[in-house]
C-alpha cells in the first residue's frame, strides 16, 4: 500500500510506530506471561460528545484501514526499538512477523454516532489488537471532530459550497487528513493540493493579497490574472477600497467575470453592497465568495446575505472549539483461558470520575419512529430484537487481517448526508444542546 494514502509523505515505511511505547511494554508482558494469544475484543465509543453538540460524525475509517495493512514493524523500526532498549529480544522477534489477522467491524465511514455507540471493534489475540489502540484512536479522534464540524458548517450553508482552507493553519500532514474529514462532512472542494492528489477531491484557488501588492497598481493584478486564468477566474476584492476594486475588476474582466472574494469587514454589509454593485454593472452572474475565520455561526449569520460560497479555515481545521472527539479504545471482552475455542467473557473497567464502561461484544442498531426519523441509538450485549435485526449499524471492515470494505469517498459524503437527514430537525440547530437522541443498552450476554 502507498503510504501517500495515509495522509504520510511517501518515504515513510511503516505506521507501526505511530503508537505509545507502553503498547509495546504490555505487548512484552503478556508475552512473557502466556496471555498475549487470549483472544480479545476491543472497542472505540466515546462516554460523551463535545460539550454542546447534537451528535458526531464517523470519519477516518478508510485511513484507518490503510494504517493497519501498513502497521509492519520493518528492519529501521526494529532497530529503533533494540537501540532504545524499549523491548527485549524475545518481543522483537515476535514483532518482526507482526501482521494483523484478526477481525474489524465499524459503523461505515460518513455515518452519525451518539455517547456509548460501538464505532469500530478490533477482534484477535490481545497482542495484535493492543498495538493498533493508538494510531487508530489518533485517526478516528481527529478525522471525526474535522467531520462533525464541517457537517455543522454544512447544515448551516445549506446549498451553498463551502471550501476548506485550512492547510495554513495546522500540521502539514493534518491537513491533508482535514481536508479529507471535511470533504466527508459536505465540504466541496479544498485549497490543499496533496489533499486533491492523494483523495481527489476537487481543488480550487487563484490569488490572495500579495499577488496584488506585487503590482502597481490593482488593475495592473488584475489584468494579469484575468490574462492567465480567464475571465471566469476569482478576484480578490479587499485589498484596498472594495468599491473600487469591485468596479475595476469588472471593468477588467467584463460582466462574464466569474466571482469575487471577500475576506475582511463585516461581511454580511459588504456582500450586500458588493452584490448591489456587480448587478447595476452587468455583472449579474458574478458570484460572491466570503472567507475570513468563518465557522458554523458566522456562516448561518450570513444566510440572509448574497453570497454564493464560503471559505473556512482555522476554525475548521481545529474542530471548531473541539479538536478532539474523546474516543476511547477498551477491552471489552476476552478469553476465559489460551484455549483457541474458550468462550469470551466481558470485562470493563469500574471506577469513579465518569470513566467506567459496559463489557462485552456489542451490536447496535437505531430505532426509527413511524415516520422514519431516528428515536434512539439502541446498544445491546445479548440477542438482537427481531425489529433491530435489520438496522444493524457496524459493518464488517477487516476479515482475518484482509481488508474487506472499501469506498469511494464520495459514497462516503452520500451516507453522510442520508444518514443526518434520518435525525431529528433539532440535530442541525446550533444552539447548545445534549446528544439529538438516547442511547439505550439492553445488556445480557457476553456476545460471545
Amino acid at each position: 500500500m502507498n503510504t501517500a494514502d495515509l495522509g504520510l509523505p511517501v518515504d515513510v515505511p511503516s505506521t507501526a510506530l505511530f503508537t505509545d511505547q507502553y503498547e509495546l511494554t504490555m505487548l512484552q508482558a503478556a508475552l512473557r506471561g502466556g496471555t498475549a494469544e487470549r483472544r480479545s475484543v476491543f472497542e472505540v465509543f466515546t462516554r460523551r460528545l463535545p460539550d454542546g453538540r447534537r451528535y458526531g460524525v464517523v470519519a477516518g475509517t478508510g485511513r484507518v484501514l490503510d494504517a493497519v495493512e501498513n502497521f509492519r514493524f520493518d528492519p529501521g523500526v526494529l532497530r529503533f526499538l533494540r537501540e532504545r532498549d524499549i523491548v527485549d529480544e524475545a518481543t522483537q522477534e515476535w514483532l518482526a512477523g507482526y501482521r494483523f489477522g484478526g477481525d474489524v467491524w465499524g459503523y461505515p465511514e460518513g455515518e452519525v454516532y451518539f455517547p456509548g455507540s460501538p464505532i469500530m471493534r478490533v477482534e484477535g489475540s490481545f497482542a495484535e489488537c493492543v498495538l493498533l489502540e493508538t494510531v487508530i484512536l489518533s485517526i478516528l479522534n481527529h478525522d471525526s471532530a474535522i467531520a462533525a464540524a464541517a457537517s455543522r458548517m454544512s447544515s448551516a450553508a445549506g446549498p451553498r459550497p463551502l471550501i476548506e482552507m485550512g492547510a495554513r493553519r495546522t500540521h502539514e500532514l493534518a491537513a491533508v487528513a482535514a481536508a479529507r474529514a471535511a470533504y466527508v462532512g459536505g465540504f466541496a472542494s479544498t485549497s490543499d493540493l496533496a489533499a486533491g492528489f492523494r483523495y481527489n477531491i476537487p481543488t480550487v484557488g487563484t490569488s490572495a493579497h500579495a499577488f496584488t501588492l506585487l503590482h502597481d497598481h490593482e488593475r495592473d493584478a488584475f489584468r494579469a490574472q484575468v490574462d492567465s486564468l480567464g475571465r471566469g477566474t476569482t478576484l480578490l476584492v479587499d485589498t484596498y477600497d472594495v468599491a473600487e476594486a469591485v468596479r475595476t475588476a469588472v471593468e477588467v474582466a467584463g460582466p462574464e467575470l466569474g466571482a469575487v472574494r471577500i475576506d475582511s469587514g463585516d461581511l454580511l454589509l459588504v456582500a450586500h453592497r458588493v452584490r448591489q454593485q456587480l448587478d447595476e454593472l452587468g455583472a449579474t452572474d458574478t458570484k460572491i465568495i466570503v472567507t475570513s475565520d468563518l465557522d458554523e455561526y458566522a456562516i448561518a449569520s450570513l444566510a440572509a446575505a448574497p453570497v454564493d460560497a464560503y471559505g473556512v479555515g482555522t476554525q475548521l481545521v481545529t474542530g471548531s472549539g473541539h479538536p478532539t472527539a474523546s474516543m476511547v479504545y477498551k477491552l471489552v471482552a476476552r478469553a476465559e483461558s489460551d484455549d483457541p475455542g474458550a468462550p469470551l467473557v466481558p470485562v470493563a473497567k469500574k471506577s469513579s470520575g465518569g470513566k467506567t464502561s459496559i463489557g462485552g461484544r456489542k451490536w447496535a442498531a437505531r430505532r426509527l419512529d413511524a415516520d422514519g426519523v431516528a428515536e434512539a441509538e439502541v446498544v445491546g450485549t445479548g440477542p438482537v430484537p427481531a425489529g433491530l435485526a435489520g438496522r444493524q449499524l457496524p459493518v464488517e471492515l477487516i476479515k482475518g487481517g484482509d481488508v474487506v470494505f472499501r469506498e469511494p469517498l464520495d459514497v462516503v459524503r452520500e451516507r453522510h448526508v442520508t444518514a443526518r437527514g434520518t435525525l431529528p430537525l433539532s440535530a442541525t440547530q446550533l444552539s447548545r444542546g445534549e446528544a439529538v437522541i438516547p442511547t439505550e443498552y439492553l445488556t445480557g450476554g457476553s456476545g460471545s
